[in-house]
């Protein structure tokens, strides 16, 4: 029997604390269930949430005939983990996003019940500089392989020539055992139709696929085939293997920048973490696909896995949808940027981690450049260049096509060699010594603000990342700005991409991108809202506040999409310089904040949201900014115009207006050449406060696979959401379906993601329901004191037959 993966997805979880056993369904993060508290020891960086202990179990049901190899594979666990079957140890896991499988046959049972157990230690906080989550948050599956198969990463897939009339695509395979006598078979498919086969004799070989006329994979045209592989021995059919794949070739130089399949394409990049927002850090397939598809709409074209290898889920909804993808290996080096990071063991674990990353991301046409490191302080000594070198020459070995960058933080840099605080001790070992990690730089970034584009420029900076700019293909620049123009003319050969840049200066960034053909593009922080960090970029009211700001907040702030998905005006800003904002973007300022001095952050342009319903503030002073590309914007309140400003470029993309607050009708009108070309209206709720809630579709995949996003809202009588009608909702499911995720974008709430009960917050909450396996309809019904009740059908539906991408992946 050719090889099988069975996703195992119903498990039994306990948390030691409390000792009881629960049922739960993969992905499950242990960490978003804890309690939060002012005092938890991960602090801010993790949102104030407390680490554990936890167990996992679970029982497979073996088929009666033996398979010649069995494994369990674990696509990730946030905690170090022990697995055993049938009470037998089998293998252990470091804590993290790096993939593991191990071989089980000889403690299967075969036709019989086998008892699988994860205990995961992830009690000591912070392990990194972020919220992690705990437990099995990613996918978990038993892999059945005949005695002859592919080998894990045998079939190597590449696009070595690609014109408008033919391309070869070469196929590198290996089988798990010699076997001279074993017959390949590859096959290309576009949609029904062969394209392209092959075939060839032995355990290991390379075969040439030769394509007519291909339709190249590209962001823009994610267009995909499929292969299939085949093993065939004496007996017939022994293994065989199906991916989709897309053809697809990257070259990069100073000269002619980055070019996909031979054509130049500039990075509008977002940064995002693995979180899932109210979800916490679970995997789950359809909240991938939704992130994706809400950025692409947005008009990104890229992200980049801060600071980690991607997920499995991710990656295929970018191959699907279309998105390029950086994929980085990790965020600390040898020195250590939290108390309790794994810096003390990466010297021996690196290769090992970026072999899973390169195998899993190998034949993925939307992944196009491996990320070394983030922010690496010791890419400033000549030990630190050493490492970059080696890792980027790993790499390159695993991997010929994919250029390699390193995200350094100039000033973080500098610092080093000005030797400014550059050392901490490290707790759990006294004496030993780290470098000062992002946290540190962003602090100095944030307090410093603007004065970071001077450090960068100063000859220290040059001299604490030439070298390891020179180790890497692609310089990557996290808020350096500053320095791109000057180093263009001293290193001539150097591409640079912006590995990272502050919201406020995606217009600047990407001026430099489009006049400069050696700098390839921008990757904005933060392109999605996180969980962690919490509130370094959050506004709040005074004239003085730390960098994390206190418990209750739980989020970072920067995100160009908040926390449940709705777009942040910050996103406006990236898209008029960009030229993809088709009409004016209005934003206000908070009314019920209207004359409060607030503490601003570097990660944080503005507070202002897109709505004109401040319910309660009538005359209160409202700061207005308008966004546009256009020459001028003309504003008009209720009919009256209120006056004409410039935009576009020269104005930063941005026209200013202040006003008296009255409800009714905001209305921005953009001009270019003398002439109207679009205008967008902000309208007040009227009439009584009631509840809406709506999801983007009326039915669901019963499977488990696919979510109900129930997106509910404060409305008036005309469907506009009031920003200050904010009450606490309590939601019911009923039917097939779990409520697993109830939340809002405010960056301090009080209550649990995990519970029944929210405050909605600028007049807005998500319901996340998972279908639990049968049909029907599901009924969600939300009821608040004041806007009274809504509900929501949505039927889950049986499919006959499941989508090949929903299967777990045989690579």
């Amino acid at each position: 029997m050719p090889t099988e993966a069975i996703n195992l997805i119903d498990w039994e979880f306990a948390n030691t604390s409390a000792g009881s056993w629960t049922s739960v369904r993969l992905p499950h993060d242990a960490m978003i269930h804890e309690t939060r508290t002012p005092d938890a020891p991960g602090g801010a960086d993790v949102a104030y949430f407390p680490g554990g202990f936890y167990t996992y179990r679970t029982t497979w049901s073996a088929p009666k005939d033996p398979a010649a190899c069995a494994a369990l594979r674990f696509e990730g666990v946030q905690g170090d983990a022990t697995v055993t079957v049938n009470g037998k140890a089998v293998g252990s896991i470091r804590g993290g996003y790096t993939e593991f499988e191990f071989a089980v046959q000889d403690q299967v049972l075969w036709g019989a019940a086998n008892e699988i157990v994860v205990t995961v230690d992830n009690s000591l906080q912070p392990g990194s500089r972020w919220y992690p989550g705990s437990g099995l948050y990613r996918g978990v599956s038993v892999i059945l392989r005949p005695a002859l198969h592919f080998a894990n990463d045998g079939l190597r897939v590449r696009t070595l020539a690609l014109t408008a009339k033919a391309a070869t695509l070469e196929v590198q395979y290996d089988l798990n055992t010699p076997h001279d006598a074993a017959g390949i078979y590859v096959e290309l498919f576009d949609g029904g139709t062969l394209v392209a086969a092959a075939k060839a004799n032995g355990a290991a070989g390379t075969l040439d696929l030769h394509v007519p006329n291909p339709k190249p994979w590209s962001a823009e045209t994610p267009h995909r085939y499929e292969l299939v592989a085949k093993v065939y021995a004496a007996e017939g059919l022994i293994d065989e293997r199906r991916e989709k794949v897309g053809l697809r070739t990257i070259t990069v130089d100073a000269q002619r920048g980055l070019r996909i399949s031979g054509v130049s394409t500039l990075l509008r990049g977002a940064c995002i973490h693995h979180d899932n927002g109210i979800l916490g850090a679970a995997t789950h397939r359809a909240a991938e696909y939704r992130r994706i598809r809400l950025l692409k709409q947005a008009g990104f074209n890229a992200i980049r896995s801060a600071h980690n290898p991607m997920s499995r889920h991710l990656l295929d909804a970018c191959d699907e949808l279309g998105m390029y993808v950086l994929d980085e290996l990790a965020d600390y080096w040898f020195a250590s940027k939290t108390r309790y990071d794994s810096a003390s063991r990466f010297r021996d674990t690196w290769s090992e981690d970026a072999d899973r990353m390169v195998e899993k991301d190998r034949n993925r046409p939307s992944v196009i450049m491996y990320a070394a490191g983030n922010e690496i302080p010791e890419t400033a000594t000549p030990e630190g260049v050493t490492v970059a070198r080696e890792i980027t020459e790993y790499l390159h070995r695993l991997d010929p096509d994919r250029p390699v960058t390193l995200a350094t933080n100039l000033f973080l840099n500098a610092m080093v060699v000005f030797k400014q605080s550059p050392y901490k001790e490290t707790p759990e070992a006294e004496g030993e010594t780290s470098l000062a990690g992002s946290t540190e730089a962003n602090v100095w970034i944030n307090q410093i603000g603007r004065m970071m584009d001077l450090v960068s420029r100063l000859p220290q900076a040059d001299k604490a990342s030439k070298d390891g700019f020179a180790a890497v293909d692609v310089a990557g620049y996290n808020y350096g700005l500053a320095r791109y123009k000057r180093d263009l003319r001293v290193y001539p050969q150097r591409v640079i991409l912006g590995s990272e840049t502050l919201p406020g200066d995606v217009a600047r960034s990407w001026h430099l991108v489009e006049e400069n053909t050696a700098v390839i593009g921008d990757f904005v922080w933060a392109g999605w809202e996180y969980l962690g960090e919490a509130g370094v970029a959050v506004w709040v009211p005074g004239k003085r506040a730390g960098f994390s700001k206190p418990y209750p907040h739980i989020l970072a702030g920067p995100g160009m999409f908040d926390l449940i998905g709705q777009p942040d005006i910050t996103l406006r800003l990236a898209q008029a310089a960009w030229g993809v904002l088709d009409a004016p973007a209005i934003g206000v300022r908070p009314l019920d904040r209207s004359g409060v001095p607030m503490v601003r952050s570097a990660w944080r342009v503005t507070n202002a949201v897109e709505s004109w319903s401040w319910r309660g503030c009538e005359g209160r002073k409202a700061e207005i900014e308008v966004y546009s590309a256009d020459d001028h914007i003309e504003l008009f309140l209720n009919g009256r115009r209120i006056g004409r400003r410039r935009a576009g470029r020269s104005r930063g993309y941005v026209a200013r207006f202040t006003v008296p607050y009255e409800p009714g009708s905001l209305t921005a009108v953009s001009y270019r050449g003398g002439n109207e070309v679009s205008r967008t209206t902000l309208q007040s709720a009227e009439g009584r406060l009631g509840l809406r809630l709506t999801a983007g579709s009326a039915d669901v995949a019963a499977d488990g696979a696919d979510l109900v996003f129930a997106e509910l809202a404060v409305v008036g009588a005309n469907g506009q959401v009031e920003m200050l009608g904010d009450e606490e909702v309590r939601l019911t499911v009923t039917g097939p379906g779990e409520l697993i995720g109830f939340g809002t974008g405010a960056p301090a709430p009080t209550e649990a993601f995990t519970g029944t009960t929210t405050t909605t917050y600028r007049g807005r909450a998500l319901a996340i329901v998972r279908p639990t396996g049968a049909a029907g309809a599901i009924t969600i019904t939300a009821h608040a004191q004041n806007a009274g009740s809504a509900e929501l059908v949505v039927q889950a539906v049986v499919s006959t037959a499941t989508p090949a991408l929903l299967e777990p992946s045989l690579r």
